[in-house]
């Protein structure tokens, strides 16, 4: 299998979306429509519990997540007037077993419900000036990202009945997050791949762990060879009263700016990247920053790849919709920790090595060790250790398998500000996910 394959088979296993793998169902010169199938299942053990929702107790946790998506889209060209696209689809997802190691989720959620429905409209060649398919018009359900997720990577936050007395439930499958589409969207797209292109979009969630928050969302980016430099604004213009008052009392009126770069400089073998988000909120400005160096040695036996990012969110920092734009860590950062004991991008300083190497051309492996420091202790002490050692492997074109073991070391338990229950001794984690696309 080619390497080109290895990425297509493992995207599923970060987001499970975009879709990456079709089989045609009707096609012609001018039309074309496809059926899509993907999923993935993933087994999950983790020796300690952590005291986020109020449902754990002391000790380990062994749960199972499921989440299947499927539909169909389509795409029209009309010749003189672009190409018309669209697409229809549904997941389900699951929880089994004891529910995972924070408690949002407690085992027993199941749910089958609508993702993605929406219809788009590509411009084509008819504005020369912004090239081709230099404008391009969706309304519906469907995920949007921007840059590497620090600020939005879909909405993707699937909790289930822990919190709130299951007020929040999304259906379960915390971890494997199939759920990411935005409830309501209209976005206009103009520029093409490359040079100087924008959105304009507005976004309605209908994520109640979000508190359903409505979005004024523009960006202006410059694509070159030697990277990519981007202006994202944010502006929050409602959100669901009740629970905002209890999840993000200061999350309505908030506007949040960025300035972005991600590229190589010019330089093959040479990885940079970073973002600066400065927030406007109610009770004062509060911001978050990271910057990250990569190196590529391709001329090396596995051609291993090394990168370094160091990130800072300030103590009220609201982390919006991050996610894991580029790979397995990207802002989720530690198994453990970015998924059930925290920090979740908020009042730390946080210090990232990753590591990884090809076998084989199916087979990669990775090391991610991170380091959390607190910003402000008296709002928790999220201070700790993480190191994630995990393989890639694309059995073929279809099927991916990702085994993966953490050992978290918090500097405190949650009987001394911390969120461990029972002590802070070292936590071993591990999971298995096998994922598919047809």
């Amino acid at each position: 299998m080619r390497k080109q394959q290895l990425k297509a088979s493992l995207s599923l296993l970060w987001v499970l979306s975009p879709w990456a793998g079709a089989a045609t169902l009707y096609q012609s010169a001018d039309s074309q429509i496809n059926a899509k199938l993907q999923g993935a299942v993933g087994v999950f053990h983790s020796d300690e519990s952590y005291g986020q929702t109020g449902v754990r107790k002391p000790g380990g946790s062994d749960w199972q997540e499921a989440v299947l998506q499927y539909g169909m889209d389509f795409k029209h060209s009309t010749h003189n007037y672009g190409q018309l696209y669209g697409g229809l689809d549904w997941v389900s997802s699951a929880t089994f077993g004891d529910g995972d190691a924070a408690g949002w989720t407690l085992g027993d959620e199941r749910t089958t419900k609508l993702e993605n429905a929406y219809l788009g409209w590509k411009s084509a060649a008819l504005f020369p000036l912004l090239g081709q398919d230099g404008l391009d018009l969706s309304l519906g359900r469907q995920t949007v990202v921007i840059g590497d997720g620090f600020l939005m990577s879909g909405d993707a936050l699937n909790l289930g009945k822990g919190l709130l007395d299951g007020e929040v439930n999304r259906g379960g499958a915390y971890y494997l997050t199939g759920r990411k589409a935005f409830d309501q969207t209209a976005i206009v797209r103009w520029g093409g791949d490359r040079g100087w292109r924008g959105d304009l979009m507005w976004l309605k969630s209908d994520n109640p762990a979000q508190a359903k928050p409505e979005l004024a969302v523009t960006t202006l980016e410059h694509v070159s060879d030697p990277g990519t430099v981007g202006l994202t604004h944010i502006k929050v213009i409602d959100t669901d009263d009740r629970l905002a008052e209890q999840l993000y009392p200061e999350r309505r009126g908030m506007k949040l700016s960025s300035l972005r770069a991600q590229g190589n400089a010019g330089v093959s073998n040479l990885f940079l990247a970073g973002e600066h988000a400065w927030e406007d909120k109610a009770s004062g400005d509060e911001s978050a920053w990271y910057m990250e160096a990569g190196w590529s040695f391709a001329e090396l036996p596995a051609k291993p790849v090394i990168n370094y990012r160091y990130s800072r969110f300030s103590e009220g920092y609201d982390p919006l919709f991050y996610g894991n734009g580029r790979a397995l860590g990207t802002w989720f950062q530690g198994e453990v920790a970015g998924n059930y004991a925290g920090p979740f991008n908020s009042n730390v300083a946080v210090q990232h090595i990753g590591i990884k190497a090809a076998v084989s051309d199916t087979l990669n492996i990775g090391a991610l060790l991170y380091s959390f420091d607190t910003l402000d202790t008296r709002l928790g002490n999220r201070d700790g250790r993480e190191l994630d050692l995990y393989a890639e492997w694309a059995i073929d074109a279809h099927w991916a398998l990702l085994p993966l073991v953490g050992m978290y070391k918090p500097e405190r338990s949650a009987e001394e500000n911390g969120s461990q229950l029972g002590g802070a001794q070292r936590n071993v984690y591990a999971q298995l996910l096998l994922a598919w696309t047809f």
